[in-house]
């Protein structure tokens, strides 16, 4: 399996700084920049494109609810016309930064609960496809590889899009898919486990669920976290594994 590295980047806000982005950014194929709705600035998003233009990083747009406090992590319900809105107004926000320095975006990451909720919800799902198809460019959509990847793509289908598939390399997953939560015990791997999660799906394009099945995913791209140095080193041995 060929897989692609993502991260989300451009998450600092003001005076408030999050991440290692600059020694993420030559490691990854794909960052995830942050809109300005859970995080991020103009400054942050102009720097962060600047930086992933420097490393020939393909840029995405990273749209959450308009949560800043909560860092996009509180689910708000909102109706379909209103997702649309905010998606779209983030993604032209950062579209116009990154045209201004010819590095245009090529896909959209949503972010946080809105992730989570899209992946839960088929309507919120709908709207944030139908927020990018509307967009005035062509723009893929990445989402979590599950075993429901073909009914997704024929999701996708009625809105003219085209998908990416992303899988955790940090993340232990659960029987049906989805992600474990983050309230139970080994939600996160330990370095270990994680490194061999990530042979695992380069190998076998499979992981093992928390109760020992194994899992197929058919994944694009896989979503790493550089904001701490223990995570951006082992950014570098998860880029070794997946270049072998």
């Amino acid at each position: 399996m060929s897989l692609l590295l993502n991260c989300d980047l451009g998450e600092s806000f003001g005076a408030w700084k999050m991440g290692l982005d600059d020694q993420v950014m030559p490691f990854i194929d794909q960052a995830n920049v942050a809109c300005g709705f859970h995080a991020g600035d103009p400054i942050v998003m102009k720097r962060t494109l600047l930086s992933a233009k420097r490393h020939n990083v393909v840029v995405g747009a990273h749209p959450s609810y308009p949560d800043l406090a909560g860092f996009g992590r509180r689910s708000m319900h909102l109706p379909a016309i209103e997702i649309i809105a905010i998606v779209q107004y983030q993604i032209a926000a950062l579209a116009g930064m990154a045209n201004n320095i010819d590095a245009p975006i090529t896909y959209v990451k949503p972010h946080g609960a809105l992730y989570n909720d899209m992946m839960a919800n088929g309507h919120i799902r709908s709207a944030v496809m139908q927020a990018i198809a509307e967009s005035h460019m062509p723009l893929a959509f990445m989402l979590q590889a599950t075993p429901d990847a073909e009914s997704h793509r024929e999701e996708a289908k009625m809105f003219g899009l085209e998908l990416m598939f992303e899988a955790f390399a940090d993340r232990c997953y659960d029987d049906n898919g989805a992600l474990l939560s983050r309230s139970k015990e080994g939600a996160v791997h330990s370095k270990e486990k994680m490194l061999a999660q990530v042979t695992q799906l380069k190998n076998d394009g499979s992981v093992t669920t928390i109760s020992g099945h194994r899992l197929e995913l058919q994944a694009d791209s896989l979503c790493v976290h550089g904001d701490n140095i223990d995570g951006v080193n082992a950014i570098e041995e998860i880029r070794q594994i997946i270049n072998l």
